[in-house]
């Protein structure tokens, strides 16, 4: 999710390959990032939400295969599930790391750089019919799970404003009588509409989005 992280991206050192050399404390990387606030709201209050760890090295030449982070805590070690084409982890704060001095370690060179933040998507019902509430009621609830994790600082967090709909080809969007086609890039971004909130149409698609992401743009 672009624009949306709750502080400044952190900008981190990734150290190592042979020596493997810490990159950063387990804990902390959560904690800065609030995502164990993410993972502490009710159930039903992020069920439109998949949320993600990014990590964008700045160096352009580096492929997420390139990135392998695991996590240390005493003599065990385990590595963390690979970064997707978008630089992306699911990662669901771990008690037992989170409780102790679990640190993260990475494979890529040393003084390689990268931005950490976080993404957000909308999980997509199946098929190629959806109630309106069920994707765009995601926003609304992005929002009101931003301000939980800011705190106290949630008149300086930011919010989401749009679904983006990515697409592998040209398609179709329809929403009741409107039909909204695919840009250049194959997305189609759409804002929340109160009304239609309240109507709850059908989202009716040409083909099958790979990916709704939730936006501040």
């Amino acid at each position: 999710m672009k624009k949306l992280a709750l502080i400044p991206l952190l900008l981190l050192s990734l150290t190592a390959h042979a020596d493997e050399r810490e990159w950063h404390p387990y804990k902390k990387l959560i904690e800065d990032l609030r995502i164990d606030k993410f993972y502490a709201l009710p159930a039903l209050e992020r069920d439109k939400i998949n949320l993600f760890l990014t990590v964008k090295p700045v160096n352009k030449g580096i492929k997420p295969s390139d990135v392998v982070l695991s996590v240390v805590q005493g003599g065990e070690r385990q590595q963390l599930p690979p970064l997707s084409p978008e630089y992306r982890l699911a990662l669901v704060p771990n008690p037992k790391w989170m409780n102790g001095d679990a640190k993260i370690m990475t494979s890529l060179p040393k003084e390689e750089k990268s931005a950490v933040g976080w993404d957000a998507t909308t999980p997509l019902p199946d098929g190629l019919q959806w109630n309106y509430n069920a994707v765009m009621g995601s926003v609304g609830q992005m929002n009101q799970a931003i301000k939980k994790m800011a705190g106290a600082l949630s008149m300086f967090a930011p919010s989401a404003k749009t679904v983006t709909f990515k697409f592998n080809h040209r398609a179709q969007l329809k929403v009741g009588g409107t039909v909204y086609n695919t840009d250049a890039q194959n997305h189609i971004k759409l804002k929340p509409d109160s009304d239609l909130l309240k109507e709850n149409p059908l989202m009716i698609v040409s083909e099958r989005p790979f990916e709704a992401e939730l936006d501040s743009e």
